[in-house]
């Protein structure tokens, strides 16, 4: 396991961080009960054991606090040794947020919070309400002169520009963010991380990466002799800017996918680079003149369907057989509110005015059409708040 500075938190955090978010559970009977909360002490002693020394969980996470907090004092660690992080929502008032504060600490047996992220600012509305004067930042603010909280971040699934405006107003240490192989649209952020001497924490890169736990054989075949989860890793660790990668480990052997790359930050090799290169025209291949870039130069869309997201979900799905991954994230559209906006492409009007603005000169209504016979099906929801 390997180690990186955290930005300007100077915290020397693994490069496999334990994402707390799949440990969690509803109703069970006492016998089910007892079986999910011994799943949940083996996730994380197996973590611990494999050279992670950052949990990641949220207030919003079902039970995920309840169950650090049940387990930390019979894990193999001590409280210094181990940084948490959790993640809390933006709220109106300052004394909101201390509250919450307060209960996330109960929760989880702790005094202090190592790292707190201000959950989904996903949106300017929720931007302004974060840095606003009497608003959440206050209440932080208090907790971190009480050392209660020691370092403050930001989760956000936004827009590429709501996100570099909030890395912008210097009120933040780090940042966790979607950014994958297969979606590189927030590597201006990256770049801008690294200027600002910021943390990166990436979101979940094996499952909203592209579900690569399950990856097709076309897209393994490609790969080969690395599987999807290494090539994605070496991707992402080549990067000194890239801090640290989610794993969110739901059993304990789940962790093994990934830990032959965990030792693995220098730049690409040669057939690193060749593996990659391979994927990319792949992809070009697979697609001929329907291939899309995801340059967004396309929205907004009268319709609020979004666009770029669509036509990458069919990309993956044609050029590599990912269907399975498309259905799941295309069938969020119209359930995942400010997480995941926008509606589904069978909302497109044929009115056109995208397709003036697609420098490839794509079909876009046709390809909307076809997408949405391709993967619509039941709705999906998000796993938590």
């Amino acid at each position: 396991m390997q180690y990186r500075r955290f930005g300007r938190t100077n915290l020397r955090i693994s490069v496999l961080t334990f994402g707390a978010m799949r440990i969690p559970f509803g109703e069970l009977s006492p016998k089910e009960r007892a079986r999910a909360e011994q799943n949940a002490f083996l996730t994380m002693k197996r973590a611990l054991e494999v050279g992670v020394n950052h949990f990641e969980t949220a207030r919003g996470y079902g039970n995920s606090e309840h169950l650090i907090g049940m387990w930390l004092p019979h894990l193999p660690v001590k409280r210094e040794e181990l940084i948490i992080t959790t993640k809390i929502a933006p709220t109106p008032a300052a004394d909101e947020m201390r509250r919450y504060i307060d209960e996330s600490c109960q929760r989880m047996g702790i005094d202090y919070i190592d790292n707190l992220d201000l959950h989904g600012i996903n949106n300017y509305e929720l931007l302004e309400m974060s840095v606003r004067k009497g608003g959440c930042l206050d209440g932080i603010r208090r907790a971190m002169q009480e050392g209660i909280v020691r370092h403050l971040g930001f989760s956000t699934h936004a827009p590429l520009e709501v996100i570099l405006d909030t890395m912008r107003t210097g009120e933040f240490e780090s940042v966790n963010l979607h950014y994958y192989y297969f979606n590189q649209r927030n590597y201006p952020a990256i770049r801008l991380a690294e200027e600002l001497d910021m943390g990166v924490l990436i979101i979940s890169p094996t499952d909203k990466g592209g579900q690569l736990h399950i990856a097709p054989e076309k897209l393994r075949q490609v790969t080969a002799p690395y599987t999807p989860i290494e090539i994605n890793q070496r991707f992402l660790l080549s990067d000194p800017a890239v801090t640290t990668l989610t794993v969110g480990a739901g059993k304990p052997e789940e962790w093994d996918a990934h830990l032959r790359m965990a030792d693995r930050v220098e730049p690409l090799n040669p057939e690193e680079q060749a593996i990659l290169q391979r994927m990319d025209e792949t992809m070009k291949r697979e697609l001929g003149h329907t291939y899309c870039s995801y340059c967004f130069e396309c929205l907004p869309c009268p319709e609020d369907i979004h666009i770029p997201e669509v036509l990458r979900l069919r990309n993956m799905a044609k050029a590599f057989d990912m269907v399975e991954f498309g259905k799941f994230r295309y069938n969020l559209f119209g359930n995942g509110g400010h997480w995941f906006p926008g509606v589904q492409a069978d909302a497109c009007t044929d009115c056109g005015d995208c397709l003036p603005r697609c420098p490839l000169k794509l079909n876009i209504p046709a390809l909307l059409r076809e997408t949405h016979e391709l993967l619509t099906g039941a709705p999906v929801k998000r796993l938590w708040r």
